[in-house]
């Protein structure tokens, strides 16, 4: 069955525009403001709505307010269509609850493709609900079965990040052994094993595929851009950890197992952060910033630095490796440093592995 699609936009071309490219792949509804969207929603349940920001009367940003305040529409995905190109235009609508923003004049391939990459991270939304309710009635009698499920649905919102960037290869994966060695290697020299004593270990290793997600509500021009980001595309590229942790937190509040997803919401919120406040989004520093967030700044940095990146080579594990112990005390948590200097052979042995055939 094709997925359901309602366009609201006041200007009657944008709206021949958009039902002839999209009527091909899903069942569109197009609509001319907001007052009549709502009309339309006491019979059509769409997975997905395309709203315009700047219509007359009750503009995009008044209708999303009132969509997220009732149970009803509340959890319908909307993107943006905007002419607008500002920062804090676009901020105010992901506060609001939006998912994408979409500039006008749009080109239909990328149209297209963004609709189908927030429909798929929909459908693993209810998916993950789904399961977590039915996971909840097993947990005591069968833990095996609840890890394995918990397993495939992490990575497959994982695997979402990676669909979209092509850049970041098996990021996700080789971050994950990363941090599970980081974090048993602070087990080992007794560093923060009062707190990590209170963690499920696996469960919060499961949870580190989860700490980019957010990249799903940036821009393909941003995220895909095969050369070095200006400052200003950097500065939307740091939202994918505000976007990633609102993502997560409102899968959390689906639920009333919120073990389940914590901690990939403290990582995809914090990894960017630094021990010396200079980071993003929030600037926090030293133990203000989620331990989860500062063992994930650490392997994701040494994982960027081993990789190849349109602006730049990979660098060796040596290097990588000086890098991180030169930024102990500034970027990253020192004892957390010190442990990754005693750890820092069995990451490369991962790196090993991955290279055989």
């Amino acid at each position: 069955m094709k997925k359901t699609i309602i366009l609201v936009d006041d200007n009657i071309t944008t709206l021949t525009i958009g039902k002839d490219a999209l009527s091909p792949y899903y069942e569109v509804f197009t609509v001319p403001s907001g007052e009549k969207l709502f009309k339309i929603l006491t019979n059509v349940a769409p997975d997905l709505i395309l709203l315009d920001i700047e219509m007359p009367e009750m503009d995009g940003y008044d209708v999303i307010k009132v969509l997220k305040g009732d149970k009803k529409t509340e959890d319908i995905p909307v993107i943006f269509l905007t002419a607008k190109g500002d920062q804090g235009s676009e901020l105010q609508g992901f506060n609001l609850g939006a998912i994408d923003y979409i500039s006008k004049p749009f080109s239909t391939p990328l149209l297209l493709k963004r609709i189908e990459v927030h429909l798929l991270v929909s459908s693993q939304k209810k998916q993950l609900e789904l399961y977590n309710t039915d996971l909840q009635k097993m947990v005591g009698e069968k833990t095996k079965t609840v890890v394995e499920l918990q397993n495939a649905l992490f990575r497959i919102l994982s695997e979402v990040v990676e669909y979209r960037d092509d850049n970041t290869g098996s990021h996700v994966m080789r971050t994950q052994k990363f941090y599970n060695i980081l974090l048993n290697g602070l087990v080992e020299s007794d560093v923060y094993t009062e707190e990590i004593s209170k963690w499920d270990i696996e469960l919060v290793v499961l949870s580190s595929q989860l700490h980019d997600i957010g990249k799903v509500g940036i821009r393909d021009n941003i995220l895909l851009k095969p050369a070095r980001l200006t400052a200003e595309e950097f500065d939307i590229m740091q939202q994918h950890a505000v976007i990633g942790a609102n993502m997560i937190e409102r899968i959390e509040k689906s639920t009333s197992e919120r073990k389940f997803i914590k901690h990939a919401k403290l990582m995809a919120g914090t990894h960017h952060e630094k021990w010396d406040g200079s980071g993003y989004p929030i600037g926090l520093s030293e133990s203000s910033i989620p331990l989860q967030g500062r063992i994930m700044a650490v392997v994701d940095v040494y994982d960027a630095l081993i990789s190849e990146r349109p602006y730049k080579p990979p660098f060796t594990h040596e290097k990588a490796v000086e890098i991180i112990k030169e930024s102990s005390g500034t970027h990253f948590d020192p004892q957390i440093v010190k442990v990754f200097l005693k750890v820092a052979d069995r990451l490369k042995g991962v790196l090993k592995d991955a290279a055989k055939p």
